[in-house]
């Protein structure tokens, strides 16, 4: 089973970690390939930066495409062009958004996104909603950290990760934590451990995820909203 692991930043060290994540958790008979989105912004950041990467992402989903991968991880909590990733390949595609909420529901009752700027938290509420979870969701928060700073050796960043996790803990009483940043990834062992709550990474469940999926059988639907794009 090959499984495409696709950032659509431009950031290869951020990438290098991703697939770290991902090869962790996954089963023997799955390989893990990571991509990166050359030419897109050095972080995803917004809505700006979510417009300026879907290009480059989705050359990323074609190549994959031709390279016969069986699932697709976009790993960017923003779930960036995931409709039209899923459109133009054959297999699952999945963000860590929505398999990092998912997973969530299924092991709490309730759960908090700690994410990285106060600029995300918006975006997530909204991707929140779209899933069905805003009932199960105490919070989206943020860390006031950049995207960048968690590639930044020396950085106080997985403290500040660590002190909103525990504000979330003491002030939404929730029962589970998903790291809303793809480069937090390599933070989850330790998070858990520092705090005592589950903490969810969301490319290890969407690693996980698309591999039972495969395993299921299960391909993306090609009858409506993600059928191939129209020739024009």
């Amino acid at each position: 089973m090959k499984l495409v692991v696709i950032n659509p930043n431009s950031t290869q060290s951020m990438t290098d970690k991703i697939i770290e994540s991902a090869r962790a958790v996954a089963g023997r008979h799955v390989q893990i390939e990571g991509r990166t989105a050359h030419g897109a912004p050095a972080s995803i950041e917004g809505h700006f930066d979510e417009v300026m990467s879907a290009t480059h992402l989705l050359r990323e989903v074609q190549l994959a495409e031709a390279d016969h991968a069986d699932a697709i991880v976009v790993a960017c909590f923003d779930d960036p062009a995931i409709g039209a990733c899923r459109e133009i390949a054959t297999g699952p595609v999945l963000g860590i958004c929505e398999a990092g909420v998912k997973a969530a529901s299924m092991i709490a009752t309730s759960f908090s996104v700690v994410t990285t700027l106060p600029r995300s938290v918006p975006i997530i509420e909204e991707l929140v909603r779209k899933y069905g979870l805003e009932h199960q969701c105490r919070k989206v928060r943020s860390a006031a950290i950049e995207v960048l700073a968690l590639e930044e050796p020396g950085s106080n960043a997985r403290q500040l990760i660590r002190d909103e996790i525990m504000r979330a803990i003491d002030e939404d009483k929730c029962e589970a934590v998903v790291l809303g940043c793809a480069g937090m990834s390599d933070l989850t062992d330790w998070l858990t451990h520092e705090t005592g709550i589950p903490v969810i990474d969301g490319v290890g469940v969407a690693t996980k995820f698309a591999e039972a999926l495969v395993g299921a059988g299960l391909k993306t639907s090609k009858i409506g909203a993600y059928a191939a794009p129209n020739k024009k």
